[in-house]
């Protein structure tokens, strides 16, 4: 009698939007891959043990663009997102190509995700840093 595999009634294929590897002197020869569906960001490391971390696109608190002056002659910089997340609170998209456009991409879809799901900065702060806000409202006072 053939098993039965229920889990694909639960796996839905996203589609994927986006996605580099971290570069060595402008050139995509590392083992760490970054991608990104509307919904999820996706970061895979390592070789002989890999590590796949996913994000949900509506827990980027922030985005920052930095760029070395390596990085400008070499054409890639390394994006910074903060999150709202808790076992991944900044995330580094390091040495990507075309960083300029993936970093306003990745604010449009965050943007876009979050008032899709009605959720408010101040809500997503207050996950990420509940002892700093309530420390900041006297509560701990």
């Amino acid at each position: 009698m053939a098993k039965i595999d229920k889990l694909s009634d639960f796996i839905v294929e996203e589609k994927i939007i986006w996605s580099d590897k971290k570069r060595i002197l402008g050139m995509p020869i590392s083992f760490t891959k970054y991608s990104f569906s509307e919904n999820r960001l996706f970061v895979q490391r390592g070789f002989f043990k890999v590590v796949k971390d996913e994000l949900l696109m509506y827990r980027i608190l922030d985005v920052r663009l930095q760029r070395t002056f390596w990085q400008r002659l070499f054409r890639v910089g390394t994006i910074e997102l903060s999150t709202a997340d808790k076992s991944t609170p900044i995330i580094y998209l390091e040495n990507i190509s075309n960083p300029d456009r993936t970093r306003d991409a990745l604010s449009a879809i965050a943007e876009k995700e979050r008032d899709e799901k009605r959720v408010l900065g101040k809500e997503m702060f207050g996950t990420a840093n509940d002892g700093a806000i309530a420390h900041d409202a006297g509560v701990m006072d």
